[in-house]
């Protein structure tokens, strides 16, 4: 039994109201299709060199399938903070953890290709770590490093291939990123 409700609690992701504080759940498929205000989390972790882990999602995701983007990214679950959250997102995602910290927030509202709707207010956290993930492939298809620069030229050159919180955050929140 305690699995099971840790399941269905895994499904409500927190709705925020207009001073960005909680005001209730709802299931994440209700979310997106409706395009109701909700958290997200994401997570960009950096080499020595300074290069970006990039992943392709999952053939098998929802939304946005197969398009590359910031190392993880998710919603937080119902009681769990965006840090919390940060840190699943990249042990269920990428295999390992390390030190994250939160460098900015932004709101976003988007429309996907298949109807689905984006409208997040989404926590940007920065670690560092050199090794290789140990992908997962139900959420993950592949994974690279990349400079910034490179980045960047390829999002101008194949925008359909990534994500739209990616674009946004290289296009206007690139320097809060705060590389060293």
């Amino acid at each position: 039994m305690k699995d099971r409700n840790k399941i269905v609690n895994d499904d409500y992701i927190p709705l925020i109201g207009k001073e960005n504080q909680i005001i209730g759940f709802e299931k994440k498929e209700k979310i997106h299709s409706e395009g109701l205000f909700h958290s997200a989390v994401s997570v960009f972790i950096f080499n020595p060199k300074n290069d970006l882990m990039l992943q392709k999602r999952s053939s098998k995701k929802y939304h946005s399938s197969l398009l590359w983007t910031n190392t993880c990214c998710s919603h937080p679950r119902k009681n769990e903070s965006v840090l919390t959250a940060a840190h699943r997102c990249l042990i269920e995602e990428m295999g390992f953890d390390c030190f994250l910290e939160q460098r900015f927030c932004f709101t976003y509202h988007e429309y996907l290709r298949n109807g689905l709707i984006e409208n997040e207010l989404d926590h940007v956290f920065v670690g560092y770590y050199e090794k290789s993930p140990i992908i997962n492939y139900k959420e993950v298809e592949n994974w690279k490093w990349t400079s910034l620069n490179e980045l960047i030229k390829n999002v101008h050159l194949y925008p359909d291939s990534y994500t739209i919180w990616l674009k946004i955050i290289l296009k206007n929140y690139i320097n809060q990123l705060n590389i060293y």
